[in-house]
């Protein structure tokens, strides 16, 4: 099983944007010295309470120089929000640097402000990450191209450089809805999934579509699907449990704001009702089935059901979800995970 971190590279209060960027850093130097599979950089826009990740392909461009062994992942790249022919350049100069270790996640974002603040109508998000992706792909081909579409228009285009990795940079999109599992499986895409939203029965169903629709398009295997999940490692279970008690109550409670202020303009009732799935969340709930936190033991316990369960083959460790934990506390719950639960799985 492949364990990731997530990584957000997130504000503490009243501390600068020099000082978010050395922890990131410093955490990343941890993962690669403690043999931690991947680091993959969030994407945030125009948010100077949470996080400094506004260009996360430069920042990855930062991680390659930095280390030998670690897979350095986007989590995600908002396609939409740039021109592909220029995503194309920039994560191929990366996938060049960090000698192929890049991994290309993508998604479209279900966050309006972003689009808002770039003047592009997130109505257009759908038809312009279509196009995006397609564009990618014939740029990663090695050959000179013309791409005609509603949305983006290239002529005799040739990228250089191209990706070490061949055919091009693994990608994995994000899926949160539905219809999105679909879509993902038809492209023939590994899956990046979360248990923020609906909680673990509504991902088993998911997943379940997602897989159903695979097979369906003829594609080998059952695809690859990597967890995004807080967890939290301690020496003792009642330190497990309290230290993040704050600290994930409060990333529970700014999720449901961020769904309602996410929602495009009329709304929509899914959303609507995920806000209130998540306001309505005690500890109690959030410790069932939407975190890992423990002792290493129940760690691999937690883990070994959900790879039972929703067939994962990948965890990817939110290790401060609200911001709230000291560094000391991430770094000694990180290290935990490498040296005690990791090795379970390998």
């Amino acid at each position: 099983m492949h364990f990731g971190i997530f990584m957000e590279f997130g504000f503490r209060d009243g501390g600068s944007e020099a000082e978010a960027f050395r922890e990131g850093f410093e955490l990343v130097d941890a993962a690669e010295a403690w043999g931690i599979d991947s680091a993959w950089l969030s994407e945030f826009h125009f948010s100077p309470d949470r996080s400094v990740l506004s260009s996360p392909i430069v920042v990855a461009s930062a991680l390659a120089a930095r280390t030998n062994r670690l897979r350095i992942g986007l989590a995600v790249y908002v396609l939409p929000l740039n021109n592909p022919l220029r995503i194309a350049e920039e994560a191929a100069t990366v996938d060049q640097l960090s000698g192929g270790r890049l991994d290309f996640g993508i998604g479209r974002s279900g966050f309006v402000r972003s689009y808002n603040s770039y003047n592009i109508d997130y109505a257009e998000s759908q038809g312009r990450f279509e196009e995006g992706l397609q564009i990618l792909r014939m740029a990663w081909s090695g050959e000179k191209f013309s791409f005609a579409g509603k949305f983006y228009q290239v002529t005799d285009a040739l990228v250089v450089p191209q990706p070490v990795q061949k055919p091009h940079p693994p990608m994995r999109m994000a899926a949160s809805s539905a219809g999105t599992f679909k879509t993902v499986a038809e492209q023939g895409l590994p899956l990046f999934v979360g248990l923020r939203g609906d909680g673990l029965g509504a991902l088993v169903d998911n997943i379940n579509v997602y897989r159903e629709t695979w097979r369906s398009a003829g594609h080998a295997g059952d695809g690859s699907v990597y967890l995004r999940v807080p967890v939290y490692a301690a020496d003792t279970e009642a330190s497990a449990f309290e230290e993040p008690r704050a600290n994930i109550t409060y990333y529970f409670e700014r999720q449901a704001r961020l769904v309602v202020a996410g929602r495009p303009k009329g709304g929509s009732a899914v959303r609507a009702n995920t806000a209130a799935t998540l306001s309505a969340l005690s500890y109690d709930d959030i410790l069932q089935d939407r975190v890992a936190f423990g002792t290493a033991a129940q760690l691999i316990e937690r883990i070994t059901e959900w790879r039972a369960v929703l067939g994962i083959d990948g965890i990817t460790a939110e290790l401060n979800a609200g911001g709230m934990l000291s560094e000391a506390q991430v770094k000694n719950s990180l290290h935990i995970i490498a040296r005690d639960v990791m090795p379970a799985f390998k």
